[in-house]
């Protein structure tokens, strides 16, 4: 056998050598990422839960990319730019969604603030936004003192949005809540407590690589 002939032997991998890469490729896959995937699965279809329920939200099935939202920042920064596993700190997003701001509005702008709150060290894992179509005068006083770390949104120009099915913020105001990539994934109203949606974001945390 010459020196080449040699040299190739060393440089290429037998079909049996390729095969037992593969296999302790996938075996790696499923060590490193299979509980993951496994938690989440059962997080979202109640699989192996005792309890009975999973979510206490409403899930929307597909997601809906916040893209459709049309919605930015009042610097001009489209809102989705914010998501997506590039980012270095992605962050999951709490959105109240109203038409005219009511009582009901302002009942779910509370909630937003103190599960944000209640999560504790968790928190800066999770930001607040609120795209209201319009605000009473004597919230919009309020707002400086009440919901200063709450951003405001608006719709780009000329755009509408394309909000998920069951979400009308003109009819009944909404707490979309969406992953750090872009996902609005589950929303919520007055008929939801403060205990159940933090119950649902400290899982979702929990089970999340990023953000």
């Amino acid at each position: 056998m010459t020196t080449a002939d040699s040299m190739s032997g060393r440089e290429s991998a037998s079909p049996e050598q390729i095969r037992r890469g593969r296999r302790t490729a996938i075996l790696l896959f499923a060590v490193g990422f299979g509980p993951m995937v496994l938690a989440t699965i059962m997080f979202y279809t109640g699989w192996l839960n005792p309890e009975g329920h999973t979510n206490n939200g409403e899930l929307l099935q597909p997601v809906v990319p916040v893209q459709a939202l049309n919605l930015e920042t009042r610097t001009g920064l489209p809102l989705a730019e914010r998501f997506g596993a590039d980012k270095a700190d992605p962050q999951w997003l709490m959105l109240v969604t109203a038409g005219t701001c009511t009582e009901a509005c302002e009942q779910l702008l509370y909630l937003a603030r103190q599960v944000n709150i209640a999560l504790g060290k968790e928190a800066p894992r999770v930001s607040r936004a609120a795209w209201l179509a319009a605000t009473p005068a004597e919230l919009e006083a309020r707002w400086p003192r009440d919901y200063q770390r709450m951003e405001r949104l608006r719709l780009m120009p000329g755009a509408t949005p394309a909000w998920p099915d069951g979400v009308n913020p003109d009819s009944e105001p909404r707490i979309l809540l969406v992953d750090p990539f872009g996902n609005v994934m589950m929303h919520y109203g007055t008929e939801h407590t403060g205990k159940q949606m933090l119950k649902d974001i400290k899982q979702l945390l929990k089970l999340s690589q990023i953000g």
